[in-house]
């Protein structure tokens, strides 16, 4: 019979190497996959690092990809350190993008006929507001009534995909898209710059770079930081302990809807200009699984998206090589992060034969 023991104290070098040793696990298992599809298992490994590595372009691509998805790690991160487990940053982000383009690109694209100085930071707070305000409600619901926060942010991804199909089609629907079901465009000046010229990848890197940076800062040096840990560690125990634990789930579920919501208007304004029901490839639950991969650690989250981001982004490459489907990406990062979670266990827990 087999059992689980709790270990007294989690070695350093443990919770360092599990990553690592999940991500090896996860590439020996697809690695079977590919053999199943018949490719060369060497050969299309070194394509799908070259794909996402290799060159120039290939990191240029990858870190574009990688900025979303920083975004919406670092939302789950903030929301799952206090154990709020949004699922809704896929909603989220929509609401950002919607938000943004509602500012920067309505009224005949004249933005209210601000500056541009002014207009930017509006439309980022916009952006901002619009995610917060999606998670706390059921941010509130499930501190006040018990209500299963997993339920409701999941639905609103739903509702709030409805929502932007019904306004692209509606009154945000850019009349000269031939009828294509896409948003105005933002003004130019509001556009993000690149950061490498002839790439697509610009400065929304720098913005996702700082705010884990700020977000490692507020868990390790804030107030705000131990009462998130707190509550998240146990929220019965916090309560005794003086922590506020309503208003931390306020402040966490803005935090981390804000993040999502900021995806989305970084987004558009690095990368589309406009909305349409199909600018997310499902950045949001991947989210999910990069917070996961990074061990719930701000700075983590970093290098973790843009893992993730180049195994997806090498996959079209190795894809049209070697003839394996890119659907091999979605796997490597599904298997990672259940290897990854088994590997943290077994940081935590040793196995004993009974």
């Amino acid at each position: 019979m087999m059992r689980l023991e709790r270990r007294h104290e989690s070695s350093r070098t443990a919770l360092v190497l599990a990553p690592i040793g999940a991500i090896v696990f996860t590439m020996a298992i697809s690695a079977l996959l590919v053999l199943w599809a018949g490719a060369p298992v060497g050969r299309t490994y070194a394509l799908l690092l070259q794909g996402g590595f290799g060159s120039v372009f290939a990191w240029s691509e990858t870190l574009t990809r990688a900025i979303p998805l920083i975004l919406t790690g670092l939302a789950a991160t903030v929301a799952f350190k206090a154990r709020l487990f949004n699922i809704g940053a896929e909603g989220q982000l929509f609401a950002g993008a919607l938000a943004a383009v509602a500012v920067g690109g309505m009224h005949g694209g004249t933005g209210f006929e601000l500056s541009p100085w002014l207009l930017f930071p509006l439309m980022m707070l916009a952006a901002a507001v619009a995610g917060a305000l999606l998670l706390l409600g059921p941010a509130l619901m499930k501190n006040k009534l018990g209500v299963d926060e997993v339920v409701t942010t999941l639905l609103i991804n739903f509702i709030v995909l409805l929502g932007v199909s019904a306004l692209l089609d509606g009154p945000m629907k850019d009349p000269s898209a031939m009828g294509w079901p896409q948003s105005v465009s933002l003004q130019s000046d509001l556009e993000l710059g690149k950061l490498v010229a002839q790439t697509r990848v610009h400065t929304g890197l720098l913005w996702a770079v700082s705010l884990a940076v700020m977000v490692w800062a507020i868990f390790k040096y804030t107030v705000l930081g131990f009462d998130i840990r707190a509550v998240g560690a146990n929220a019965r125990a916090a309560v005794f302990a003086g922590v506020p634990v309503t208003r931390t789930v306020v402040m966490v579920a803005l935090l981390s809807g804000a993040l999502a919501g900021l995806a989305g208007a970084i987004e558009v304004a690095g990368r589309t200009s406009y909305v349409t029901l199909d600018m997310s490839p499902g950045y949001g639950y991947t989210g999910i699984a990069i917070a996961m991969l990074a061990g719930l650690h701000p700075l983590g989250v970093i290098a973790a998206g843009v893992f993730v981001a180049g195994v997806l982004v090498g996959a079209d490459t190795m894809s049209r090589a070697v003839g394996v489907p890119t659907y091999i990406a979605d796997v490597i990062v599904a298997a990672s992060l259940v290897a990854v979670l088994v590997a943290t266990l077994l940081t935590q827990y040793r196995v004993r034969m009974k």
